[in-house]
């Protein structure tokens, strides 16, 4: 795995493109389909490999998210996200209903498209030195409160896939159950934990990596006894330290972990591509990445317009959100995991995932001439309501 990844990541440093990808296309180098590289056959060693990659980077993901941050991001965020989210799960329904892919594969593919991925984006702001704007903070916020809703999503479509039942009582004792979990491991958290650390000051480096993993797979552990996923107790526990006075040592100390398995899990990703699957399944690859590029421009742009914003700023939030990237790859992994997901959906929200992940810096720089060309069209009624 490690060996494929390090040749291609070179190469797609020194071509400037995206690591992720480069992750994906080293996966599918080393995966059981194709033989240049040394071949990993065991799918099932991968899924493995993948899982612990999935835990890592939810546990990372959880150190950056705190309750203050998502404060701070204001109204605007909360509106966009919900906005473009609820709308993505509707057309990504629709659009599996309309290929004939049946109720759970639909359900499933509209929450994948309803995730913007946030390390494509960073990469794209960083590349194009955008970073210091005001439409990135908007985008940032916005992809916060989409990881909380993609953890939400992630427990319910588990409870889904597993009681088949989307409106009855198994449902609501998930919901009930996931609230009253989240509370007792917040009291947990507020009380145990940074009691727990401030006691334990003496902890070097070495120390505190192997407490904070161990308190990590032990609320993994936790979750997944009483039915929810690994990923959910992986967030909460990081999540939980991100409250603490040793978040940001943690998460310093934790960014080797989380670089080495994110990358073993993007490989792993790769390794589940066919290609063949890719050729057969031409046509809904082209409509889902079309549906995803338009419909995520629009309604994410609608939602940031929807919450106050000019339209210039809406728009150039909206065309950076116009992707989907590694929630896709972990919804759909829970799908194959819970046998609920067509085997070659998978391959599928790959290959758009590659293609919207170039289209990304191309769209983020159409975005001005874009706002320009519209604003000179629209009405001039318009315009002042939407100026004020």
């Amino acid at each position: 795995i490690l060996i494929s990844a390090s040749i291609i990541t070179l190469l797609f440093k020194w071509l400037k493109q995206p690591l992720v990808l480069g992750y994906i296309i080293a996966g599918l180098l080393a995966g059981p389909y194709i033989n240049i590289f040394p071949t990993v056959g065991d799918i099932e060693n991968i899924n493995i490999w993948a899982e612990i990659g999935v835990i890592f980077l939810l546990f990372a993901l959880g150190l950056e998210f705190s309750f203050k941050k998502l404060m701070n991001v204001g109204s605007t965020a909360f509106i966009t996200a919900i906005t473009e989210v609820i709308s993505m799960l509707l057309i990504g329904y629709l659009v599996g209903q309309l290929l004939g892919w049946g109720t759970m594969n639909s359900i499933f593919l509209g929450g994948m498209l309803s995730m913007s991925s946030t390390t494509i984006i960073i990469k794209a702001f960083n590349d194009l030195e955008l970073r210091n704007q005001r439409f990135t903070g908007i985008v940032f916020g916005t992809l916060v409160v989409e990881d909380l809703i993609a953890i939400l999503m992630m427990v319910l479509l588990s409870t889904m896939a597993v009681s088949q039942d989307f409106v009855g009582e198994d449902l609501l004792i998930s919901v009930l159950k996931v609230v009253f979990f989240l509370i007792l491991w917040f009291l947990i958290g507020i009380f145990v934990i940074p009691a727990f650390l401030k006691k334990a000051k003496m902890m070097n480096n070495e120390t505190l990596l192997i407490v904070s993993l161990g308190l990590c797979l032990g609320m993994v552990v936790l979750a997944t006894y009483t039915g929810f996923s690994t990923a959910l107790g992986a967030f909460i526990m990081g999540s939980i330290l991100a409250e603490t006075i040793e978040a940001e040592h943690i998460e310093h100390i934790i960014q080797p972990v989380k670089d080495l398995f994110g990358a073993i899990f993007f490989v792993s990703v790769g390794m589940l591509v066919n290609p063949a699957v890719l050729v057969e399944y031409a046509w809904p690859v082209i409509i889902i990445t079309l549906v995803t590029i338009i419909g995520k421009a629009i309604f994410s742009s609608f939602g940031v317009l929807l919450s106050g914003e000019p339209l210039n700023t809406s728009i150039k939030s909206g065309f950076s959100l116009a992707q989907i990237g590694e929630f896709a790859f972990i919804i759909a992994g829970l799908g194959v995991s819970l046998k609920v997901l067509d085997p070659f959906i998978s391959p599928i929200i790959v290959a758009v995932s590659v293609i919207t992940t170039f289209t990304t810096p191309y769209f983020i720089r159409l975005a001005n001439p874009f706002a320009e060309w519209l604003y000179k069209i629209l009405p001039t009624k318009v315009q002042e309501t939407l100026d004020r």
